[in-house]
């Protein structure tokens, strides 16, 4: 796959396509313009009991241009970025725009503020994989999960290798690229049978194939989840303390990341508008993100909005420190871009981390959430209640697994009655965090 995606000419010829997108706006009358520019290809394959199910060669390429006239702001994009679709693209933007209505937070940030420093990020590993290999991996990985007892069904296992380039210019004479790659293989099985039966997954993933995970390894913890799940019982309802395991704690830090989002404040859709400073955490908790962290999951130089990145503090010994905002919300909250136009790039915690096995001691009884259902959260009062699943610890141990349950509580609560973090920290993804023990929630099981 990666011999036929030549990388550089891709970026070269972005480059080119945004630079003249940018001065057929600006002969067409546009005050102000911005480009983004991207094309990728991807291999996917998928196996299920030891048979192809799906293999898939990805190619994708788009263009959008967006222009300011005045106050006013129009945007336009395509999938072809030959000549003549680009000045379609130009001309239907600025049509659009002479159709809008003002908005004195419109327009490019300031020019002061665009990225110089674009160093390399370490971010583009291709892997010389072919179809055939990739196969082999995914059926390895499958088979070792099904070769485990009790394990009585599969789901498949799947493998995706994509390489991806992307351009941004804009009028303030701007131009940044980014060329990226991620590799990915994942298994799902099933466990027991009839009524009884339960299904769990595991993955990884990487920039570099040399960093993934063993198929094998792989497709064990798969079953290993699996079967560990089996025998669920509900748990019975009150306050307990509970356990969040990393990839739930992830969705904890998203929901605060979302609510100290431009968007959301300036909405007034979010339950930390007004709260600067605010004590949110315990004092020994800090975030924050890096986002040129050499070879991070979502690393990069510059933001959506050609805005240098920067290294940010959102939590700082408890506190609200600041907002994640792009150049559009900070006008419109009258305050200055945190570089945050696209979102938060690798986000870290720093805290005291103890192992799980003492935090499961401090708990005491209460519940270990492995899996939540549900987008039960109301942003503009932190209110939050989702289904779940995990296991039921007593005295310290986990006793069993419990299932059909609802977590309930509100996020401030939450986050101010954070116990401890745990030193189980999952590297997969851009938001890295160990296990979270909050010290009560409402249970609702039976």
């Amino acid at each position: 796959m990666s011999q036929a995606f030549n990388a550089e000419a891709q970026q070269s010829r972005l480059e080119e396509r945004a630079g003249m997108a940018l001065e057929l706006a600006r002969q067409l009358g546009a005050d102000a313009c911005e480009v983004g520019a991207s094309v990728d290809q991807g291999l996917g394959v998928s196996v299920r009991l030891g048979e192809i199910e799906t293999v898939e060669l990805s190619r994708d390429q788009g263009i959008a241009v967006t222009v300011y006239v005045g106050n006013r702001k129009g945007n336009a994009s395509s999938s072809d970025a030959g000549d003549a679709s680009i000045r379609a693209v130009v001309e239907k933007a600025i049509a659009i725009a002479r159709y809008t209505g003002e908005d004195p937070a419109s327009g490019l940030a300031d020019a002061a503020l665009m990225a110089t420093d674009l160093p390399d990020l370490d971010l583009h590993h291709p892997w010389a994989l072919s179809t055939d290999q990739a196969v082999e991996l995914a059926l390895r990985c499958e088979s070792a999960g099904r070769d485990q007892a009790g394990i009585t069904n599969s789901e498949g296992a799947s493998l995706s290798s994509s390489e991806v380039v992307t351009v941004y210019a804009n009028s303030h004479g701007f131009l940044g690229s980014k060329r990226g790659t991620r590799h990915s293989l994942s298994c799902l099985l099933i466990g027991g049978s009839g009524d009884g039966m339960q299904r769990d997954h595991d993955f990884t993933t990487a920039r570099k194939a040399s960093d993934l995970a063993s198929p094998e390894s792989v497709g064990v913890s798969a079953a290993e989840r699996t079967l560990s799940r089996l025998g669920g019982q509900r748990p019975r309802t009150g306050r307990f303390p509970v356990l969040l395991a990393p990839d739930m704690a992830r969705g904890l830090v998203g929901n605060l990341l979302n609510s100290i989002a431009g968007g959301a404040l300036y909405r007034e859709s979010s339950f930390l508008c007004d709260q600067l400073g605010e004590t949110l955490f315990p004092e020994w908790f800090t975030l924050g993100e890096h986002p040129r962290e050499i070879g991070g999951m979502a690393s990069a130089a510059f933001d959506g909005d050609g805005v240098a990145t920067r290294d940010n503090v959102f939590i700082e010994r408890g506190r609200l420190a600041s907002y994640m905002l792009a150049a559009y919300s900070a006008r419109r909250l009258g305050l200055q871009t945190t570089g945050n136009a696209g979102g938060a790039r690798n986000v870290r915690i720093q805290a005291p981390t103890s192992p799980l096995e003492q935090l499961m001691q401090q708990m005491g009884t209460g519940v270990m959430v492995t899996e939540m259902m549900g987008q039960g959260l109301n942003p503009v009062t932190g209110d939050y209640s989702r289904g779940a699943a995990g296991f039921w610890v007593e005295n310290g141990r986990i006793s069993h697994p419990v299932e059909e349950f609802t977590v309930a509580g509100n996020l401030r609560e939450m986050f101010s009655g954070l116990q401890g973090v745990g030193d189980d920290i999952d590297r997969r993804g851009s938001i890295q965090t160990g296990s979270w023990l909050i010290d009560s929630m409402t249970i609702a099981g039976q």
